[in-house]
């Protein structure tokens, strides 16, 4: 069989690159002979983690046309007709059998000047509202993986519903336990019977995972500096991942306070983080709730208010199902996100429940089914 060669456009936020790495590695599993590249941006993450999982990484320029001034998207606009020469200098370069796009501005001058010559393209849409790179690409792409069945309808009868390829150590998380169970079989107590299951003081804390993305949320860490003296005593723990700019400052206003935390800048084992919490604090990126749906835990999701709104659509959807709570970042404050956790804390057949409705969206074999069609565009299919 001829070697095949796969170039995958995944650059800028680990939401976009962590999938396709996802994607690399099974096509790899599956095709040891193949050649597997990125597409990139200087700007972005994928330098780093993408080299450092051995696969070659090629630099393209491009500029995100959302968000910004006007000068920004001036600029961005004409930046497009380079980077379309530079996509087309690189196909040619590599000559890649098929071409998978991850979203993200990146995506938009690769897949264009592929799908103009010919070249098989499949884009990945993991947002429930499409993001706006592959909104437009949908008529010139073969097909669209999608995670949500209502974004099947963006994308002109090629979409198929496959999910958002996650990490295989996330999907092994176990279910969440109470902290009450745990701290009732410690005491020799049946915490079901117990009158005083509501007093906080009679169980163990409830173990919350914050973070913000690899770079962490200022937001996220100003709330919850602000939520610690709001929090009861002995009512929660914290694992809180910062980025590197707020570490000193959330490390301090932790030392000061009275609640049990881990504060690190990035947390690089998050299946072993997901493990070991009861509930999520975080942003509402599509690839961080296909990785609670996979771990089974449930959510108080701040969607970020820029980035086309898809966010606020991500939130919502696992609102309905029960998963999440949603907190909109305008109305975010220490007193309301530790009201938010406090109740929780006193109520872990709640956060259980949220794990459980998490786990009944998770799609374990995205990856899987998003190569079984690659390998159908290819002609590489058994």
């Amino acid at each position: 069989m001829q070697m095949t060669r796969l170039l995958i456009a995944a650059g800028g936020t680990g939401g976009h690159i962590y999938p396709g790495l996802a994607v690399a590695r099974e096509f790899a599993a599956r095709h040891a002979d193949a050649e597997i590249s990125f597409v990139g941006t200087e700007r972005g993450l994928e330098g780093r983690i993408i080299g450092d999982a051995g696969f070659e990484v090629h630099m393209l320029r491009a500029e995100p046309l959302r968000g910004g001034s006007l000068l920004r998207k001036a600029k961005a606009a004409f930046a497009l007709f380079p980077a379309l020469s530079d996509a087309r200098r690189l196909l040619k370069k590599v000559r890649p059998d098929a071409v998978v796009g991850v979203g993200g501005y990146i995506s938009g001058p690769l897949l264009l000047s592929a799908a103009r010559q010919g070249i098989p393209t499949l884009i990945l849409e993991p947002n429930y509202d499409p993001g706006l790179a592959n909104k437009w690409l949908a008529r010139f792409v073969d097909r669209a993986a999608v995670a949500w069945e209502d974004t099947a309808q963006h994308f002109r009868g090629k979409a198929f519903v496959a999910g958002n390829p996650i990490r295989p150590e996330i999907a092994a998380v176990p279910d969440v336990e109470p902290a009450a169970a745990i701290a009732g079989a410690a005491a020799g107590n049946d915490p079901s019977t117990d009158e005083g299951a509501t007093d906080l003081g009679t169980r163990a804390p409830m173990h919350v995972l914050l973070f913000g993305g690899s770079q962490g949320s200022r937001a996220l860490n100003d709330a919850m500096v602000a939520a610690l003296p709001h929090l009861p005593n002995g009512a929660v723990e914290i694992t809180h991942q910062t980025g590197p700019n707020d570490l000193d400052r959330v490390r301090t206003a932790y030392a000061e306070s009275n609640i049990l935390a881990r504060v690190e800048p990035y947390l690089p084992t998050m299946g072993e983080e997901y493990a070991r919490c009861h509930i999520v604090v975080s942003r509402a990126g599509a690839t961080t709730c296909a990785e609670l749906a996979a771990a089974g835990r449930g959510a108080v999701l701040v969607p970020l208010q820029l980035a086309g709104g898809h966010q606020h659509h991500n939130a919502e959807a696992l609102q309905r199902e029960g998963a999440a709570i949603v907190i909109e970042e305008a109305n975010l404050d220490g007193p309301t996100l530790a009201a938010t956790l406090t109740e929780l804390a006193k109520n872990p057949d709640r956060y259980v429940q949220m794990g459980a409705q998490a786990r009944q969206n998770a799609k374990p074999n995205a990856t899987a089914r998003i190569v079984d069609e690659l390998e159908h565009l290819l002609g590489t299919a058994a």
